[in-house]
């Protein structure tokens, strides 16, 4: 478990600008930048030596844990917290914090998941013991205003699935449903292939290796003359970003990550990426081949980041989406190598003990018979 940081200085102001953006663009048009800033002078960021903004340094997104990537669609376009749906986050957070500071398992007394928090989470409803990861592992982000992660199509949400994709989500679930195992306590393990690749330790894609939630949430960067380095602590991701207008890959050379092509405009980093290895979840929905996705990263401050990414895919979605939210600049932020011998435990044993399920259960077929 990392030790916590206490963001205290996380600024509410930049928060809730960000949640009340101006529409993004339209579909095809330069995204605006992602907000403004408080201060009525836009800031400067220093230079590199050889005359790029300078946007170094570890930049976790670990203060905006606790923000959903969707908005209740009670919100409707409300992009902001009220005053009571705010303090139902403090609570949560304040309730988690308890939780994480228990030593000793103690009894479930009580049971509330509307107050949000990780201990009243309807799994738990205790201090965090479960059969999987400890909830301690997960890190507290801390309480803000931003209603969702997602402040593009204005209500919140990710826009309707097209028809070929609601036509495979279909096909996908009738199938799951269609195998014996389905209805079994262990679930399906006939291969590796049922289980997701964060499981099986790959990856989490651009998109999931970046949001924040969970644990492991540092993000690097590092300039050198014609190139940035983006690095993800989540499963140990690194791009390598050229920025001297070479073409991306030819299309039939892909990878999980992609292929990031990076500009700039003004002081703000404008890296592309395309050439994504087919079905790679975002928001949970596996994508296509046709995924496109556009970041911009703007140093506001000497000490916050704003990220926006614009994600676009017309085989899955009807029209592009867009996420938003500050990044905090810690230089006492240790990126862990995320080894993950734990995934690599598991798919073995998970495999080799439904194996042994099988094994057991023709045997007891066979002398049954007999």
């Amino acid at each position: 478990m990392r030790p916590r940081s206490k963001n205290a200085g996380f600024s509410l102001a930049v928060v809730a600008s960000i949640a009340m953006l101006l529409p993004v663009a339209a579909a095809g048009q330069t995204a605006p930048a992602v907000a403004k800033t408080t201060s009525e002078r836009p800031y400067t960021p220093p230079k590199t030596a050889w005359g790029d903004p300078d946007l170094q340094g570890v930049w976790p997104g670990t203060a905006m844990n606790g923000v959903p990537l969707e908005r209740p669609k009670y919100f409707g376009t409300r992009a902001v917290l009220n005053d009571q749906e705010y303090a139902r986050r403090v609570a949560g957070h304040d309730e988690t914090e308890e939780v994480d500071s228990q030593e000793f398992v103690t009894p479930i007394t009580k049971c509330d998941p509307s107050k949000g928090g990780l201990g009243n989470t309807p799994e738990t409803c205790a201090n965090g013991v479960r059969i999987g990861p400890p909830r301690y592992w997960d890190e507290q982000g801390q309480p803000n205003r931003q209603a969702s992660l997602i402040v593009d199509p204005p209500d919140g949400r990710t826009p309707a699935l097209t028809a070929e994709a609601q036509q495979a989500q279909a096909e996908r679930a009738a199938a799951r449903k269609a195998r014996p195992c389905a209805g079994t306590a262990a679930g399906c393990h006939d291969s590796w292939t049922d289980d997701s690749l964060w499981d099986r330790c790959i990856t989490r894609g651009l998109i999931g290796s970046i949001l924040p939630g969970g644990y492991d949430r540092g993000n690097q960067i590092i300039q050198g003359p014609g190139y940035v380095v983006i690095r993800n602590e989540m499963i140990h991701e690194a791009r390598v970003v050229p920025l001297d207008g070479r073409p991306h890959l030819p299309p039939e050379v892909r990878s999980w990550m992609g292929d990031s092509r990076g500009h700039w405009e003004g002081n703000t980093l404008v890296v592309e990426t395309t050439n994504f290895s087919g079905h790679i979840p975002v928001a949970n929905v596996p994508t296509s081949d046709d995924l496109r996705v556009v970041e911009r990263f703007t140093r506001v401050s000497p000490d916050t980041l704003e990220y926006q990414a614009t994600i676009s895919d017309p085989k899955t979605w009807t029209a592009p989406w867009t996420i938003a939210f500050p990044m905090k600049q810690d230089p006492k932020y240790q990126l862990y190598e995320y080894a993950c011998h734990e995934g690599n435990y598991y798919m073995y044993n998970a495999l080799t003990g439904a194996r042994a399920e099988e094994k057991k259960a023709a045997e007891a077929a066979k002398k049954a018979v007999q």
